[in-house]
Formats: structure tokens, C-alpha cells, sequence
């Protein structure tokens, strides 16, 4: 299908959203009615001459999260019996499709990331095509290939693979096409500027630099980067700022540090390097000498035409960054795809995270909306609208019926309805939501006042302090209860210098405080939360916390630096790392 082709069936088919919908969740139900979670809610799901509709499924079957299907996805990964040819038998759990294998999804707040079912399933495969192609005519359509400059760096792992103890296979969904057999997939790496032993290698830090020196020694044909997430990115820059001399000297030599032990990695490194490259090394050497970060990625790739990632939600604080980093080049968001499902589509890729809106797909998924109040920090009641039902301006979390074995399953994301794309809702993505009604602060809350406490330490201390991340929980072990904040800034020499005076720090630590938002102000006023406590942190601890996640089974293409910690564990990793605590 030709691009063109393609766009135009994504225009249709928001034309009649409602009508898209109900024949979506019709063919899930009927080709989904014999599985044992179906019909432990509607017990003539069986009966084919029975059609269920839209009202009598959210009547009968109700809300679900990911603890309601946690046995079934046990009993999955652990290879039970519990599936035979018959497509309708009712001992298939959650899909009467085969299980291919499990994506990990990218939740990284308790370091241990949920296991999604990938079914063999044609009517998904079908609908989640039409999003991931039409996303990539999107793309093709604000910068045409190019065939003389047709490399990507993209900073991508795929190597964290486990098997479960039924013999299936664990993996991110990014990482699913890089490890089929087809040829088809193995075309993907053509366009990449590193080889399959770097992206399928088995240490992030030395793939991390290994990307960047097939990068350099590519620099000319680089016609774009891309990213799954903005944090990936800007933890590429900081291995660049660090090894720069490095890589100059990999590439001048013609070989690869001693550092990288992985043999296969290796020697695909140097054939890309192709021998000594001493003028390209010394091109790339004057550019470092200078520096001068602002703009360096179009400095070191002059042909880069565009940057892609997710820069909205918790990904948002480091868009001002990269800004810094790409210059003139342009930013380009990305879709609003879960590991679930495929639940809406960027349009206008150029726009800022505050202005990226989604577009909602009426194929890919049945979609209901959990109104959601701000003020409360929590859904209001459990009474959903579907699409037509929603009200511009307000704010709902997604709830999907999948062609996977989901159903009714609350994804857990906040988004607002901004308007309507013909008939197809609008959304800005705001947060996750808050995973109990014990949380006082939320991710929105947390960003925001973190943005203005930068700003507040730097007209407080009078030097530029950068910080590179945070994160909080809360400590229930206080009476009452406490805030606990916890950053790393770029230079930790800093906080022990004379300027950076505790009385400073209590006086920036009170201003952060008084912005945290509404539920934690209240709260505060009344007592019920103790004086916010402050911690600064040794310099790469959140390193620590990546490495951490690593360990326990978390793609590293797809981590996410938690903003809210509930795992005790991961409190005391980064209490043994404190420097000082206000």
C-alpha cells in the first residue's frame, strides 16, 4: 500500500468513529467469546447466535487491571496446558490465538516490569499495520528518503531476551521485529548506521558508545536519529561528552578501545570503521576542542534532517535539553502506542510536547474513558463514556478492549480531550495516574515544580546547577507521612562548596515545597504531611537505578526513570547514595 493509500484509510476511518468502534469491539468479542475470562462474566459468550453488544459488555464485564490477569499470565508464561485447536475451547485463558511470546512493558516506578502476552493474532496484526505504517507515511511525508543520505543512528538494544519457564520469550516489542527470522525484518538493518552485533549485544554502556562510533565514522550519511524515548538520548550525550577523546582515537586508529570485550561486536566495529581515519578524526577533534554543546548534534551529523523520540509525559523534562543539543534541527514526536495496544496517532510530529496532540485509532482498539478528577487525584467513579461521550477539555483515563486478551483493561494513563479530529477524539497525554489514593503528589505536580525549583537554585546560588534527574516517594514510616525528593545534579563537587550553604538549600528546598500542587498542599495545611524532605544525591546514582532496572528483567530501550518510587528496595538504593538531606 502506498503511503498515500495509507493516510487517506486513516482519514476515513475518523470520519465515523462510532461506527469503527462498534464494529471493532464486535469482531473482538466474537472472535474472542470462547476464552475463560470472557466467560467468567457472560456466560453466553460461547453461543455464537448470541450477539453481545456494547452496553451489555460494560455492563457484565468489569473494569480490570493488570492484578486481574497477573494468574492467567502465570500460567501462561509457565507453559499450562490450557490452550487446543479448537478456537473456541473454553480452556483457552485470555485469547484463543497461539502465544508467540511477552513484551515487557516500560513501567519502571517498582523496578519490575509487567509481562504482556503477544498472541499470533491476524485481526491485531491487521490493525496495529495500519498504525505502525501509517505512522512511518507520517514520517516519510515531512522528510521524503533520501537515497544518497539514507543512515539512521538509532539508539536501540535488543538483547534483553529471557525465556520463561514455558520455553516463551520475553523481549520489548521494539525488540520483536530485530529478532524474527524473516528477511523482510532483517532489511531493518540495512538503513541503521551500527550492525546487528552492536544492537543485539549484551552491555548498554558499550553498545551506547559503539552506536555513537558507527554514528561518527558515519557522519555524512546520517539522515536522522531516532530514539524510543528522550532520556535515551540525552544519556547517549552524556557518554559523548565524557568519551569524546575516546572515540576520536578509535577512529583516527582504525580499531576499538580495549574496553569493549565483546568479540562480535568488535569485529563488526571495525569493518565499519574501515581502517585509520585520521581526517575524519581530526574534523570531528576540532569540533569537540571547541566546546560548545549547543547545536552539536547538527555539528557532528551536517545532514541530520530530524530527531525522533517521545518527548511527552514524564519524557517532557528533557525536551529543553535536547532542544540545546539539536540546534536548528527539528525535534519529531512520537505516537501514543502502548505495549497493549496501539492507541493513537501523531499527526503534526513537528508540534512541541505541550502542543503534540494524538489522534485516536477506532481500528486498533475498543475504547472507553474513566473521567478523571485533577483536584482528587483520582478517577470518578467507575461509570466509563466511550468516544462520542467524551467532553473537550476535560480529562479521563483510557480504558481498552484489545485483540490480545485485554478487556476492559485500565491502562493507566491520564490524557485530556482537547477537541476532535473529524470524528475522532483529540488527546494531549498528561501522566500516569496515581497507582493508590495514598499518593499525594502526581507526576504532572512533581515535573512542574521541579521545573521551577531549577530556576529557583539558580538565582539562589548564583551559578548554573543542572539537574540531571529526580524522583520521590513517600515515607510512611514518618508520622505523619513525608515527602522524600530526591535529585543528582551535574556537578556534585558543587553542593559541597561554601556558596551552596545549607541555608540556601532549606531556603530553595521551602520554594519547591510551596509548588507542589494542590492535593499536597492541602494535605500540608491540614498536618497530614510532614516538612518535605530534600536529599542530593552522588553523581550517577539514577545510573545505578537503569542498571538496577537492567537486573530485573527491564529493556534498556525502553527505561523510564521513575518520578514516583513504591519499592522500598529502590528507596534504600538511593538513600545509601546521599550526599546531603535537607
Amino acid at each position: 500500500m502506498t503511503d498515500d493509500a495509507l493516510l487517506k484509510q486513516l482519514e476515513e476511518s475518523t470520519k465515523d468513529f462510532s461506527r469503527h468502534q462498534a464494529e471493532t469491539l464486535r469482531s473482538i468479542l466474537q472472535h474472542q467469546r470462547g476464552v475463560r475470562y470472557l466467560q467468567r462474566h457472560l456466560p453466553d459468550a460461547g453461543d455464537h447466535n448470541l450477539p453481545i453488544d456494547a452496553a451489555t459488555f460494560r455492563r457484565s464485564v468489569p473494569l480490570s487491571c493488570y492484578d486481574d490477569y497477573a494468574d492467567y499470565i502465570n500460567q501462561l508464561a509457565d507453559g499450562d496446558k490450557c490452550t487446543s485447536d479448537d478456537d473456541h475451547d473454553p480452556r483457552h485463558l485470555l485469547s484463543v490465538d497461539p502465544l508467540v511470546c511477552f513484551f515487557y512493558s516500560s513501567g519502571t516506578s517498582s523496578m519490575k516490569p509487567k509481562l504482556i502476552p503477544y498472541f499470533d493474532s491476524t485481526l491485531s496484526k491487521g490493525a496495529s499495520h495500519i498504525a505502525h505504517q501509517g505512522s512511518a507515511a507520517v514520517l516519510r511525508k515531512f522528510f521524503p528518503p533520501r537515497p544518497e543520505v539514507n543512515k539512521r543512528l538509532v539508539f536501540i538494544y535488543a538483547d534483553s531476551i529471557t525465556t520463561t519457564k514455558g520455553g516463551f520469550k520475553v523481549m520489548a516489542a521494539s525488540s520483536f521485529p530485530l529478532h524474527s527470522s524473516s528477511n523482510p525484518n532483517r532489511s531493518l538493518f540495512m538503513s541503521l548506521s551500527s550492525p546487528m552485533e552492536v544492537i543485539l549485544g549484551s552491555n548498554v554502556e558499550h553498545q551506547m558508545y559503539c552506536h555513537l562510533l558507527c554514528g561518527l565514522r558515519n557522519s555524512d550519511s546520517i539522515d536522522a536519529i531516532h530514539v524510543p524515548y528522550a532520556i535515551g538520548l540525552i544519556k547517549a550525550m552524556r557518554v559523548l561528552e565524557s568519551k569524546w577523546k575516546q572515540l576520536c582515537d578509535d577512529i583516527e586508529k582504525g580499531f576499538l578501545c580495549s574496553v569493549i570485550n565483546d568479540v562480535r561486536m568488535r569485529d563488526s566495529i571495525v569493518e565499519v570503521l574501515g581502517g585509520p581515519q585520521p581526517d575524519l578524526s581530526n574534523r570531528i577533534r576540532l569540533i569537540f576542542e571547541k566546546k560548545d554543546w549547543g547545536g552539536i548534534l547538527n555539528k557532528l551529523w551536517p545532514n541530520v534532517r530530524y530527531i525522533r523520540s517521545v518527548t511527552t509525559g514524564s519524557m517532557k523534562q528533557y525536551y529543553s535539553k535536547l532542544k540545546y543539543y539539536a540546534g536548528e534541527v527539528p525535534l519529531v514526536g512520537g505516537d501514543y502506542f502502548a505495549s497493549e495496544c496501539c492507541v493513537a496517532i501523531n499527526l503534526d510530529i513537528k508540534q512541541p510536547p505541550d502542543l503534540t496532540r494524538f489522534v485516536m485509532l477506532p481500528t486498533a482498539a475498543y475504547f472507553e474513558f474513566l473521567p478523571f478528577d485533577l483536584a482528587e487525584n483520582n478517577v470518578v467513579g467507575e461509570e466509563t463514556v466511550d468516544g462520542c461521550g467524551v467532553e473537550v477539555g476535560k480529562m479521563y483515563e483510557v480504558v481498552v478492549t484489545t485483540y490480545r486478551g485485554f478487556y476492559r483493561y485500565r491502562l493507566g494513563d491520564i490524557v485530556r480531550v482537547v477537541g476532535f479530529y473529524n470524528s475522532s477524539p483529540l488527546l494531549e497525554f498528561v501522566m500516569r495516574a496515581s497507582k493508590t489514593s495514598y499518593e499525594i503528589v502526581t507526576e504532572g505536580d512533581l515535573m512542574a515544580a521541579m521545573e521551577n525549583f531549577q530556576l529557583v537554585l539558580r538565582n539562589t546560588m548564583g551559578m548554573a546547577i543542572e539537574i540531571v534527574e529526580f524522583t520521590s516517594s513517600v515515607d510512611f514510616g514518618s508520622s505523619p507521612k513525608r515527602l522524600k525528593i530526591f535529585i543528582e545534579v551535574k556537578d556534585c563537587d558543587m553542593i559541597l562548596q561554601d556558596k551552596l550553604q545549607e541555608s540556601n538549600l532549606r531556603k530553595c528546598c521551602s520554594d519547591l515545597e510551596d509548588s507542589l500542587g494542590s492535593i499536597y498542599k492541602v494535605q500540608r495545611n491540614k498536618g497530614e504531611i510532614s516538612p518535605l524532605s530534600l536529599s542530593v544525591l552522588k553523581c550517577g546514582s539514577f545510573d545505578r537505578l537503569l542498571k538496577l532496572a537492567i537486573e530485573n528483567g527491564t529493556p534498556a530501550s525502553q527505561y523510564k526513570p521513575p518520578k514516583i518510587i513504591r519499592n522500598p528496595s529502590i528507596v534504600d538504593v538511593l538513600d545509601e547514595n546521599v550526599i546531603v538531606t535537607i
